[in-house]
């Protein structure tokens, strides 16, 4: 069978590292070795610290390669070369405005008050992720969403199951292959450092949304997907189909 090429949801930090790696590697049976990883980099337009995410990409693919070359290449004992790696940024800033910003004051009332930034956030990353995938003819997305990150909304069960319905909808098959094992950070952390990657400091870009206090529960975070999420299918429809105007009408700007 041909190899095919795989997307992965891209921080810059320790889970989406050691995913990238363990995908480069073929060291993970839920992620056999594909023909081009995708690393998928987003911006929101309210981050900092800009070059983080690449810096830590490139240190990680130069690593890996060098402790490819010393195996010896594929040619001789049969050891596959790395595939090849491409870090794509793509902006959902516009996404994530429509999908809260603009209307915060609107919808806050609407589930219980609740503060759901870095859900809409995540629900314009997919989204946009999503799109690409499509575009380049890619049928897996991944994610190194963890559950020992169950405090934040966007890795909560009821988030992945309906983003994850979201996703085949268009065909693409999203998945969240580590969640369970980086439960304990010190699983990451072996994995990165049995690499030879790096496994502490920043790789991430610093958002000013991060680490904000939300009390929702799943209730909540549920009931705003089962909302917003119908009209994120339209506007990837309109998208694809090249209805720039009725995409863009999907999420009005709040003035």
């Amino acid at each position: 069978m041909d190899k095919q090429d795989l997307a992965i949801m891209y921080s810059g930090g320790s889970d989406s590292l050691a995913l990238y790696a363990l995908a480069a590697l073929g060291h993970h049976p839920h992620l056999p070795r594909p023909r081009t990883i995708h690393l998928l980099h987003m911006l929101n337009g309210f981050s900092r610290f800009h070059d983080f995410p690449r810096n830590r990409f490139l240190t990680a693919k130069e690593i890996l390669e060098k402790q490819k070359a010393t195996v010896g290449d594929s040619t001789v004992n049969g050891a596959a070369p790395l595939p090849e790696t491409v870090l794509v940024e793509l902006d959902m800033g516009r996404l994530f405005q429509g999908l809260w910003l603009d209307r915060y004051e609107e919808l806050m009332p609407r589930y219980g008050g609740k503060n759901l930034v870095c859900v809409a956030c995540k629900v314009g990353m997919h989204a946009r992720a999503v799109l690409y995938c499509i575009e380049a003819f890619i049928p897996t997305l991944v994610t190194g969403y963890a559950r020992r990150q169950g405090f934040y909304p966007e890795q909560t069960p009821v988030f992945m199951e309906k983003l994850a319905a979201f996703s085949r909808h268009f065909g693409v098959i999203t998945h969240f292959p580590v969640y369970e094992e980086f439960d304990d950070q010190l699983v990451t952390r072996h994995v990165l450092e049995d690499f030879g990657l790096p496994s502490t400091g920043g790789g991430e870009r610093k958002c000013l949304f991060c680490q904000t206090l939300t009390t929702a529960t799943e209730k909540e975070i549920g009931d705003y997907l089962n909302d917003v999420l119908p009209r994120v299918i339209d506007y990837v429809e309109h998208r694809l189909a090249g209805r720039v105007g009725a995409a863009a009408r999907c999420f009005p700007p709040g003035r």
